[in-house]
């Protein structure tokens, strides 16, 4: 039996008999779901969503991602504790000269779920079988990653994807349409994991219906996903929990959890309290106000290394924003070390441009703007900015995200920050999914506050997905800027991306299209009983590396 968190022990003090205590143990033991597996085994987490399917193909949040990771593996994996690519399924592969093919030499030995032979045959399939979605399935809402970085589907002009051979069980070659240096990154992504050919056909798993906005999930995407990895699908009570088995014949190391539960608790409160209360074992996005708090009461607080970036969105429909001493002003306005001490948890760092330090393409000696009032208010007068202008500041309420725990916070900072220089800022709230429609899709906006988690190193998954392309988002039109980063993208190699990147960095600093304010280290909670846990910068966290204590 585990070990039981502090807050278990005061409750079984309070009970004040034996019985007493057996009977609270047992409230736990059942509140956690422990009687549905092996008791010692079950390890229980707290998901602040639920997933939107359990086909990753159909995915791009976090959450369906975090359960995905625990049933699928791609080709590609990450370095543990990194964000660099690794072998997962693929042993190794090797790019062709011209970048134009990809030769995948694969582990042996796997099977899927249902107990279907992984080989090369099954990785065409699925290669294959996202390059000829149809309908529905080819929308932003339904197949977003595939969308956007392989640029289309059979028979579009521009697809980045050609076709697959399979020349013997363990050998795959990719052929692509043009070089895309990112290509082996990007096959990390859950998105990209390798799922049984066998278990797709027979449930249907690309008849999603619904509406493009709205895509429905398929019988497969619910109650069928067969992948390779450590767990298999137990069962999902929507809106409740989902829950996995260890997969008996995993090729790779079990380890310590038999049983996973992913039980939803959107609140973050809520969320602190169940671990205290010790019916789950731990729990993402710690407000930064909890930490302290948690560790006093001996709970483990295990901090991300940052791979996100925290900004100040500019949009230029605002004529006044046209002007660059403007957008130089109000970066110039933000201190950003007050911003981080006052409001962004503990290892944060301070941003210069829009990608972490580790990311490839980082340039150490961009422009920057840096923290000072007089010089700020010396280029508004310039631009013929009147005292006390006015400006709409809109940020979200009522969410918290690995780049952003605290919204509000960081708003009134950054608005007193800006209230020094002279600027009147006029607020505007909005809940997330309201917040998120005005900014990707209205002109009706001013400054605000957005970010993004990386989800592999490659640059263009910062940079291009912000400014590769006009947006409603930053309401400017900047073709050499577009064009560079398109060019940065279909280079053949990273070695030869490098420079173009830290010329686009600087590029991107002196124009500045939003002002990067930080790379936030969103915390992890854990109670006594976790003794480890595989704590990745872009959430590759695979339980069967969780260790727990007897």
């Amino acid at each position: 039996m585990h070990t039981r968190t502090r807050r278990q022990r005061r409750l079984g003090a309070v009970a004040g008999t034996a019985l007493g205590a057996m009977l609270v143990t047992g409230c736990v033991a059942s509140e956690r779901g422990e009687d549905s597996g092996d008791a010692a085994g079950t390890f229980v987490f707290a998901a602040s969503a639920e997933p939107v399917t359990l086909d990753p193909a159909f995915a791009n949040d976090g959450e369906t991602f975090r359960v995905a990771r625990q049933i699928f593996e791609g080709l590609v994996g990450v370095e543990q504790g990194s964000a660099d690519p690794a072998p997962l399924l693929a042993e190794s592969w090797e790019g062709s000269d011209d970048g134009l093919s990809y030769t995948f030499e694969l582990k042996e030995g796997v099977t899927f779920h249902d107990g279907t032979e992984f080989n090369a045959e099954a990785v065409c399939y699925n290669f294959d079988r996202w390059h000829n979605f149809e309908g529905i399935a080819q929308s932003p809402s339904a197949s977003y990653y595939y969308n956007n970085l392989f640029k289309g589907f059979a028979g579009d002009e521009g697809a980045v994807y050609e076709s697959c051979e399979a020349p013997s069980d363990n050998e795959a070659i990719v052929h692509l349409t043009q070089p895309w240096a990112g290509f082996i990154a990007a096959l990390s992504l859950p998105s990209f994991s390798m799922q049984s050919p066998t278990a797709l056909q027979e449930y249907g798993a690309d008849d999603i219906g619904g509406t493009e906005e709205a895509p429905s999930i398929s019988t497969y995407g619910s109650e069928h996903p067969t992948g390779t990895g450590p767990f298999t699908f137990s069962s999902w009570d929507a809106g409740s929990q989902v829950e996995l088995t260890a997969y008996e014949d995993y090729w790779g190391e079990q380890g310590d959890v038999t049983d996973v539960i992913f039980r939803v608790i959107d609140d973050p409160n809520a969320r602190r309290q169940a671990l205290e209360a010790g019916t789950i074992d731990g729990y993402d996005l710690v407000s930064p106000s909890d930490t302290v708090a948690l560790e006093e009461d001996g709970f483990q607080i295990m901090p991300r290394d940052p791979f996100t970036i925290l900004y100040l969105g500019i949009n230029q429909a605002v004529p006044e924003l046209q002007d660059v001493r403007v957008r130089q002003a109000i970066s110039m306005a933000i201190d950003k070390e007050q911003l981080v001490n006052q409001t962004l948890p503990e290892g944060t760092e301070l941003a210069t441009q829009f990608i972490p330090p580790v990311v490839s393409g980082y340039n150490e000696d961009v422009t920057t703007y840096d923290y000072d009032v007089d010089a700020a208010k010396a280029l508004l007068a310039e631009a013929g900015i009147p005292e006390g202008w006015e400006l709409t500041f809109n940020y979200p309420t009522n969410v918290s995200r690995p780049y952003m725990p605290n919204p509000e916070e960081i708003f009134t900072v950054v608005s007193t920050q800006l209230s020094a220089i002279g600027i009147t800022v006029v607020p505007q709230a909005n809940e997330w999914g309201e917040y998120l429609d005005i900014m990707q899709g209205s002109a009706d906006h001013g400054i605000h506050l957005l970010g993004w988690t990386g989800d592999y190193n490659d640059t263009d998954n910062f940079v291009g997905v912000f400014f590769g392309q006009p947006s409603m988002e930053f309401g400017f039109d900047n073709p050499e800027l577009f064009n560079a980063l398109t060019e940065a993208r279909g280079t053949a190699t990273i070695e030869d991306q490098l420079p173009l990147y830290e010329d686009i960095n600087q590029m991107i600093a002196e124009y500045i299209p939003a002002v990067p304010l930080a790379h936030p280290a969103p915390s992890l909670a854990f109670s006594e009983r976790v003794a480890s846990y595989p704590v990745s910068p872009v959430n590759d966290e695979v339980y069967n590396l969780v260790e727990l204590n007897d």
